[in-house]
């Protein structure tokens, strides 16, 4: 019996992998699950089990790798497409890491648009509005998608369905990535340089992965050469825009709008209820009280298919590692 520790467990985690269980009844498989998070104060729960299962606010730096390889555990499975939290460098040769490379690039896409959409038409202010039977448009005067530039930086799968979903609107494309698409340009899409993107956008969504040369990514300098009024997306990993500068720029005007499902230090604050709290985090906190910031708590992935796309591929890396000793889904140095 193959036993998997799942560490930040959440209902809906449960109910996916419980379900992508009961469909390979021959896994040979068990999940305990534990509501915490992976770090180096709770890494001693992963005792006696063959791997851990984590997702993007555990902590898996090399003084958990150490201690996860010295507890015998072979297996680090991402329930993600991310790998940044992970120290993938003192893993090597340790312990074999898997991960989610894709589950629902759609999920994503579509979150990206209905933050866009709910900001620039203000339906979350009309909603609360009519709530209390106030039906004045005043202030909720927004502007048309059509025929404006989206700049879009990162075009893997998540950011080319973005693409095709501001190309229904009639928006024009502009589009960055390192390492471009072939054949991707058509009509309305053009590769430029991430200054000419920066200069030229009315919206930018970012779609790229965290690295070291995508960390902040959008901060002061880069804010600086953008449109007056330009809208900033992130669906993707917080630190790629430095917050405190995405702040001045909404403060100094040059920001008109952030739809924000990601945050640079979320992992102390998101997918937990701090209702009857203080955030003690004042960055976030002003973030939030601005009219024209729209946060969501890492929200995007959150549907049934991604769930379930999530637990089956999860679930069958985890066989296949174990059981034949590879996996295409392998993450190597």
């Amino acid at each position: 019996m193959i036993k998997i520790a799942f560490f930040d467990t959440k209902p809906y985690d449960k109910d996916a992998f419980e379900k992508a269980l009961a469909n390979r009844k021959n896994a040979d498989l068990e999940f305990h699950y534990f509501e915490t998070k992976l770090n180096k104060d709770t890494v001693d729960l992963a005792k006696g089990f063959d791997g851990v299962c984590v997702f993007v606010n555990d902590t898996v730096d090399s003084a958990v790798v150490e201690r996860l390889h010295a507890l015998g555990v072979k297996l680090i499975a991402l329930r993600c497409a991310g790998f940044n939290n992970v120290d993938r460098k003192k893993a090597a040769g340790k312990l074999r890491i898997v991960r989610v490379p894709a589950y629902s690039p759609y999920a994503v896409a579509e979150h990206a648009m209905a933050l866009l959409l709910t900001s620039i038409r203000r339906t979350h202010k009309a909603y609360i509005r009519t709530k209390d039977f106030n039906f004045s448009l005043s202030g909720l005067t927004g502007f048309d998608l059509h025929g404006k530039t989206v700049g879009v930086i990162g075009t893997g799968r998540i950011g080319r369905v973005f693409v095709d979903i501001c190309r229904g609107f009639g928006m024009k494309v502009l589009a960055y990535d390192k390492y471009p698409a072939p054949d991707f340009e058509r009509e309305n899409v053009q590769y430029v340089s991430l200054d000419e993107l920066f200069e030229k956008s009315d919206v930018i969504s970012l779609h790229c992965p965290l690295a070291e040369d995508s960390y902040h990514i959008i901060d002061e300098k880069a804010i600086e050469k953008c449109k007056r009024g330009v809208v900033i997306i992130n669906t993707s990993r917080g630190a790629l825009v430095d917050a405190e500068a995405l702040l001045g720029g909404i403060k100094a005007r040059k920001v008109g709008a952030a739809c924000l499902d990601v945050y640079e230090e979320e992992g102390d604050f998101f997918f937990e209820d701090f209702s009857g709290h203080i955030v003690d985090d004042d960055v976030l906190a002003r973030l939030i009280s601005m009219p024209n910031v729209l946060v969501t708590s890492h929200q995007a992935f959150l549907t049934e298919e991604a769930l379930s796309n999530i637990a089956e591929t999860t679930v069958q890396n985890i066989v296949e590692i174990l059981q034949t000793g590879t996996c295409e889904n392998e993450l190597t140095l």
